[in-house]
């Protein structure tokens, strides 16, 4: 038994090295092993796939699918506005993947009567495997997002116009707002249980806006509930456009009841395109030349309009500096730097209506609804001053220039704390007092620059001690004596 089993083993090692010996002196070829196809009769859908390589049914699977990618589908947006789209753009992809390596083993797989039945059953009836897909979610989403969200149509209001003394009704117009979440389940549900593989419409998901103010309740305004006025007479030319620039886009303003106004929102931007140029402002107490410089007149007038009207006042800041056009503590400023603004908010059961007019310098805010306090009520506010700081100079002496030398720069402003009241009468009797605001006003001085270089010491210290003095205009005086003017020049005419 052991003799046997060596023989074999003899015979297998002279079979090894026969069949080397073949391969080295190159008497024998070894053939590649040819690439696995599949069987014929085997299809994806309606492609054939007989007798492709997996890669082969790979790529034309992805043909077919790339076609169903150029299908159009066309979605309704608001207003009825037609937007196109395609298959691809929605999401569109191959989903069951696995279909081309189970068509590649179909016959190859189970023990020899399944692989043979598999085979014979071929040779009868085509084996067919669905292309399943899918579509991504995101793809639909950001779809809607970026060719019908911009069809979305903000409801316009119903309003007012006020010409020639008499109110005018401006109808509102219905908004469109696009169903974001509920049009992706409408796209998705027409993709995956109605869709034919061909050009289709969907109608998405629209929700209408509908307006604020009917015929009926705007026709309520035409009471006057307050207006004020205030002047900028002094004003030069560039301020006084400021203002009338900033009164006209306030001008004709409707709010509804709850709504609330933002002044700054209604005026910025403060560019040139909006109409401004540079004048005279306040900033961090300082008065600076910027575009928009006078339009704290603008709000201060509106204020004051809102205060009568009594409308709720929900955002007011006062200016860093006193103005002069109002009293102390009766004024509104907005700036853009420090997000200043003067908010209100129309706490009436009606409409409001806001005309603004500017006339010989003058600007006028009337404030327009339905009167509902009795006749006998009266409003009026009281400006209260708790503190004055008046002006001081600010004079540095300069060593580094000659007696005689001074610039001089800024304005003088008072500075003040205050307050101020609402007081309420009924029947010409008064029934209330309220305090409603307090205002603190920074004090500035004028400044100045003074040269005290000079070899009379007599000289420097009558200068030195007029600079003590903290009074630019002594300043001035005590240089006019110590300083004479140059003499006349002889050539000059007489």
């Amino acid at each position: 038994m052991r003799n046997w089993k060596g023989g074999w083993k003899l015979l297998a090692l002279a079979v090894f090295l026969w069949l080397g010996g073949l391969l080295a002196a190159g008497r024998l070829e070894v053939q590649a092993a040819e690439p696995e196809t599949i069987k014929v009769g085997v299809y994806a859908g309606d492609i054939d796939l007989s007798g492709m390589t997996e890669e082969e049914a790979v790529q034309a699977i992805n043909a077919y699918i790339e076609g169903l990618k150029q299908i159009p589908v066309t979605l309704i947006a608001g207003g009825n506005q037609q937007v196109a789209t395609t298959a691809g753009e929605l999401g569109l992809y191959w989903k069951n993947t696995e279909l081309v390596q189970e068509a590649l083993e179909l016959g190859t797989r189970g023990n020899v009567i399944e692989r043979y039945k598999a085979i014979k059953d071929l040779e009868h009836n085509n084996k067919v495997y669905p292309i399943e897909y899918d579509f991504n979610v995101s793809g639909i989403n950001t779809v809607l997002l970026q060719k019908c969200v911009p069809y979305d149509r903000e409801a316009v209001n119903g309003s007012l116009k006020r010409e020639n003394g008499a109110f005018q009704i401006v109808p509102g117009i219905v908004g469109y707002r696009l169903d974001v979440e509920g049009s992706i389940d409408v796209i998705y549900d027409f993709l995956t249980k109605d869709w034919s593989e061909s050009a289709g419409t969907v109608l998405l998901r629209v929700t209408e806006v509908a307006p604020k103010g009917s015929a009926e309740e705007l026709s309520q305004v035409g009471d006057v509930l307050g207006t004020f006025t205030t002047s900028y007479s002094s004003s030069g030319s560039s301020r006084s456009a400021n203002v009338a620039n900033g009164c006209s886009l306030v001008d004709g303003a409707t709010l509804y009841p709850g709504e609330e106004f933002s002044t700054y929102e209604a005026v910025a931007p403060f560019t040139e395109k909006n109409g401004y140029y540079m004048a005279a402002s306040y900033l961090n107490g300082k008065v600076v030349d910027s575009l928009g410089g006078g339009i704290c007149q603008v709000s201060t007038t509106l204020y004051n309009a809102v205060l009568l009207a009594e409308l709720e006042v929900t955002e007011r800041h006062n200016h860093s500096m006193i103005v002069t056009y109002v009293d102390p503590s009766a004024d509104a400023a907005i700036a853009e730097s420090s997000g200043k603004d003067f908010r209100f908010v129309n706490n009436t059961d009606y409409p409001i209506y806001i005309e603004g007019k500017t006339s010989n310098k003058k600007i006028t805010f009337t404030i327009y609804g339905k009167e509902t306090r009795s006749e006998s009520h009266k409003v009026s506010y009281v400006s209260e001053v708790l503190e004055r700081t008046d002006p001081v100079d600010q004079i540095t002496a300069d060593p580094g220039q000659p007696l005689g030398y001074i610039t001089t720069g800024g304005s003088a402003h008072v500075g003040y704390k205050a307050r101020l009241w609402k007081v309420v009468t009924e029947n010409g009797k008064e029934v209330s007092r309220e305090q409603i605001n307090s205002s603190s006003y920074k004090m500035t001085g004028r400044t100045a620059v003074v040269g005290v270089a000079t070899e009379d010491p007599n000289a420097y210290n009558e200068i030195m001690a007029a600079i003590g003095t903290n009074s630019i205009d002594h300043v001035k005086n005590v240089i006019a004596l110590l300083v004479p003017p140059p003499p006349a020049d002889p050539g000059a005419p007489q």
